[in-house]
């Protein structure tokens, strides 16, 4: 078969990383077991000192998650990936392998609630400082770097507002001070935005969300260079187990198949859901890259291939009335999942940065009357008419 640089994205998503058993099957198999079985003694020695590539024991071999893998590595366009067992899971695989004690890290206010307590509440205690600035400006993180600082990280778009980084500025600002950009692609997606390309040296991913897209299992991944990924958060990875289910690991081989056609689906209703929100009386902002009116509209047509399928947005009023919206809802899933074929919503300050103090909500953005919906795949006006369910009683 060609190499897969000559192959297109869809081309990767459904033919590379393919290992076929004696038994030639056409989908990919399961392979459930533990460990793997040697021939003798010598080749055992062997496959554990490294000096013979093979399968030993699924906390770091497995067929199933080695496909998996391959495949992810090939559509991000990096040497290498390891499967994680969660999102977080690879994001702290990321810092526990290449980071120690004295190190310092610069991350943005706009990630996942977790990410920042995994920096401000488990980083810390092993003598790793971080600081935090705005994802969009390029100066501010400039301004934070210090002699010791070893990476940046950031989620683009940015959870939940959706705010867009300039990557290749990042980069380069990373790379001056002789540190690491890390991108956390989980709302993109490769099809729609690679970050290596962009200047990046790590990518990290929730397999969970659209990678998966029907909320079946639970996985994370971590792709880069063989010296990076393959070298010490390869290693840590190994030695301490968060390892992907082969199970899990076959879910996600096949949901990178249609992740093309997915994401496709997702953008359009998402595109369509923000234009009808932008109009609603009871809405007073809407965060999509898509719109016009966002500030980084033009950054996000430049970098990335559509805008996503995540929009959220702040009604008039605070909690109370988010809450109403979300609680009128008739289909559309309560729930701090996104990425689904499903439609779900979720209030982001008392669920996803519900963990996060006030001050640091408001430091990112993230109000009370802010509600965050991961646009599924169900027909658009289905999808407007049990929004508006609850923003007519607001009006």
């Amino acid at each position: 078969m060609s190499r897969d640089s000559e192959l297109g994205i869809r081309t990767r998503a459904v033919r590379t990383g393919t290992t076929r058993s004696h038994e030639g099957e056409h989908s990919e198999s399961i392979f459930a077991t533990s460990s793997f079985v040697c021939d003798s003694a010598a080749q055992a020695a062997a496959r554990f000192s490294g000096e013979e590539p093979g399968n030993l024991y699924s906390r770091f071999t497995n067929p199933s998650v080695r496909m998996f893998e391959e495949r992810l590595a090939s559509m991000e366009g990096g040497e290498c990936c390891v499967g994680t067992s969660s999102g977080m899971a690879a994001i702290n695989a990321v810092m526990m392998g290449l980071l120690k004690a004295g190190d310092h890290v610069v991350c943005s206010r706009n990630v996942f609630g977790s990410t920042i307590l995994l920096f401000k509440n488990i980083m810390a205690r092993f003598g790793v400082e971080a600081s935090f600035v705005s994802l969009t400006d390029t100066q501010a993180w400039e301004n934070a770097i210090t002699s010791n600082t070893r990476l940046l990280f950031l989620e683009t778009p940015g959870n939940p507002l959706t705010e867009v980084a300039d990557l290749a500025a990042l980069a380069d600002i990373a790379h001056k001070h002789d540190a690491l950009l890390v991108v956390d692609n989980c709302f993109c997606t490769p099809v729609l935005q690679r970050p290596l390309e962009l200047g990046a040296d790590i990518v990290v991913h929730s397999a969970t969300k659209y990678i998966d897209g029907q909320g079946r299992g639970l996985g994370g991944a971590v792709v880069g260079s063989k010296k990076l990924v393959g070298g010490d958060i390869y290693s840590y990875c190994r030695t301490t187990g968060p390892t992907m289910s082969p199970f899990n690991a076959w879910i996600f081989l096949h949901g990178l198949e249609t992740l093309s056609v997915r994401m496709r689906g997702h953008c359009e209703n998402a595109m369509a859901v923000a234009r009808w929100l932008y109009e609603h009386p009871a809405v007073v902002k809407v965060n999509y890259p898509g719109l016009e009116t966002h500030p980084q509209h033009a950054l996000a047509k430049k970098q990335q291939l559509d805008f996503g399928g995540i929009v959220s947005f702040e009604v008039k009023g605070g909690q109370d009335d988010a809450w109403t919206v979300i609680d009128n809802t008739q289909f559309i899933s309560i729930t701090a999942n996104l990425g689904d074929v499903k439609s779900t919503i979720t209030h982001p300050a008392t669920t996803t940065h519900g963990r996060l103090t006030e001050e640091d909500r408001e430091l990112a953005g993230i109000t009370r009357s802010l509600v965050r919906v991961s646009v599924g795949l169900e027909d658009v006006d289905d999808i407007k008419a049990d929004l508006d369910r609850g923003l007519s009683k607001l009006v």
